[in-house]
Formats: structure tokens, sequence, C-alpha cells
């Protein structure tokens, strides 16, 4: 199956992580998958009955491709699940090309420092719209509060969605490429209510900018890095093309600051930080881009290793200021 995009965070389904699958939607409503739990013994007996004399018609030999591709996703990390499902699917061209974007996200994930128990690639996970043309994913929540009654409770499903690149195309006769995610609002706002979380206004996040497309596993590796320091960042996920487009972005975000590193800086080992905040304090008493170009308000450039607390800094400096609250 073709699979393109990705999603981001913590939560999922069978090991507890966000789980990425590549399976099209094969089920009913748009809720929470259902999937086929990957396992053995009685339960994997019982789904094989249901192939077979349930309805489902077929053979053996049939069947056990079935339960091979869905159990898949028992070999751990994404790479070796990915290594699993070529073996299936590694003899046609649309195969070729969802495994070549399963191993993609596979990658990125692992660049981003996320283990099999936050974010894997589970071809178990199913979601029932026809529309999806690509990879579906679910989110679910692993905290536990006690419910009403004084038990412990688990939240479970908290979003999910996938690709549909055929969707605008049917109501507008273009093609345009989509990815869609819904969110269970309720159900995080009573996650957010049983673990007291503040509803405090709090600086925005830094945003990493694309300078270079083939570059987004390291851009993803420096948004791991500010997060690690308990910083909030988030990596630029629109076209890179109109760089002009990112700082827009970042401003709508809120952001104390953004990330930047072209080729020149990749060389050197540097990164160069734009305070947002300040440059546009700067930016209003500049009369002419000559003296812009000159001045460069607020933008400083570091060596990669001292990246983390050149931003602490300047999100330290507006914490808790009515300029650094989004």
């Amino acid at each position: 199956l073709p699979a393109d995009g990705a999603a981001e965070g913590g939560g999922a389904a069978g090991v507890g992580g966000e789980c990425v699958g590549a399976v099209e939607g094969a089920g009913e409503g748009d809720g929470p998958g259902g999937g086929v739990e990957g396992g053995g013994g009685s339960e994997r007996d019982g789904v094989a009955v249901d192939l077979t004399g349930g309805g489902g018609g077929l053979d053996a030999a049939a069947v056990e491709t079935v339960l091979s591709y869905v159990n898949a996703g028992e070999a751990g990390t994404g790479v070796e699940t990915v290594e699993k499902l070529r073996a299936l699917f590694d003899k046609t061209e649309i195969g070729k090309s969802g495994l070549a974007e399963l191993d993609s996200i596979a990658k990125l994930v692992n660049a981003a420092g996320y283990e099999s128990d936050r974010i894997c690639i589970d071809p178990s996970v199913v979601r029932g719209l026809e529309y999806y043309t690509g990879p579906v994913f679910e989110a679910e929540l692993l905290i536990e509060a006690k419910n009403e009654d004084g038990q412990l409770a688990r939240f479970g499903s908290v979003g999910g969605g996938g690709r549909y690149d055929g969707l605008v195309e049917r109501f507008l006769g273009q093609k345009v490429p989509a990815t869609g995610f819904s969110i269970g609002v309720s159900r995080l706002q009573a996650a957010l209510a049983a673990i007291g979380k503040s509803q405090a206004k709090a600086v925005g996040p830094v945003v990493v900018t694309v300078m270079d497309k083939d570059q987004v596993p390291t851009y993803q590796a420096m948004v791991k890095r500010l997060r690690d320091a308990g910083i909030r960042a988030e990596l630029y996920l629109g076209n890179p093309k109109k760089f002009g487009r990112q700082l827009e972005y970042a401003d709508k975000r809120g952001s104390p600051c953004v990330i930047i590193q072209g080729s020149d800086e990749r060389e050197k080992g540097e990164v160069t930080i734009k305070d947002l905040i300040e440059g546009a304090k700067a930016a209003a008493a500049i009369k002419d881009n000559k003296e812009w170009k000159e001045a460069r308000p607020a933008q400083i450039t570091v060596s990669e290793d001292d990246m983390v607390q050149a931003v602490s800094e300047i999100v330290a400096r507006y914490s808790g200021t009515d300029e650094g609250q989004a």
C-alpha cells in the first residue's frame, strides 16, 4: 500500500505509543481503529477461523499471508517491521512505493529519538473510511487516572486520521495531496483535568525551519534536542521553498525564535537563531532595507553544541511576559 506522511506525539495502539500504520481503511466508521491484534494461540486461531469459515472465504495460504501482514508489527522497531513487510509486498510497484515511504517514516521517527514504545509502525491498525490512500494512524493516551468511582481508568484513543490524496479531487476536480487528523477534544479535556494540567498561557514553540529538504531528519533531530531540554519545539512541515512563509508561520504560532541551518552553517557546524520578538521591535525602528541587512536585527549564530543554551536564554527572556505568550 502506498504511504506518505507521518504523525507526531505520544500515545499508541498495541505497544503503548503512537502507532503509524500503512493499512488502508477496511472497517466501519471513522472512529478509533479496530485492527487485528497480533498474537498467537487461540486469538490467532480465532482470526483464522473468521477469515475462512466465518465469511472471509479464504484458503489456508491466503489466511497465512493476511496474518503475516497483520503480525509484522511484532518485529520491534519501525525499520524491522518494514523489512518484514518487504518480504510480502516487494514484488509490485505499488508495494515498493509504500515500503519506500514507510521506510522514510521509520527513519524520521528514529531521527526524532522515539522508540517503539512511543511510535511504532503497526500494520494491524485499521480505520474505516474508503477515501484513505496511504498510512492511517491512531494516538492513544497511556496515562492512568481514577474515575468517579475511584477506579483506575485508561483514556485510550484521543485521535486518529490518515492520508487521502484523492478526497479534494472528488469535489474540486483538482489533485490536492492531504493528510487529516481528528482529535477527541472532550476526552483530552477530561485527561488534562485528571492530571491537573495548568491552563496558563505559555511561550509559543521554537520552530526549526527547513532550508534543505534532504536534511529533514537532521532538522528533526534538532527538535528532539530542544524538547529533551524541556523547550517546546516543532519542525516546519509546510512547503519549504518560500522561507518567508516559514517565518510567517512561526509568528502565527507565537514563537520566540526560529532555528535556521543552511548548507553554509551546516559545513561550519553552526546554526543561526533569529529572535522574532526582539527582531520585530528592531525592524520597526530601521528605516530602509540596506540598514536592515547591515544590522540583521536580533539574529545570532552559534555552534550546534551551544544551540540549546542559546535558545533557553531567549525563551527564558519572554516566559511570563505578555510578549511571549501564545
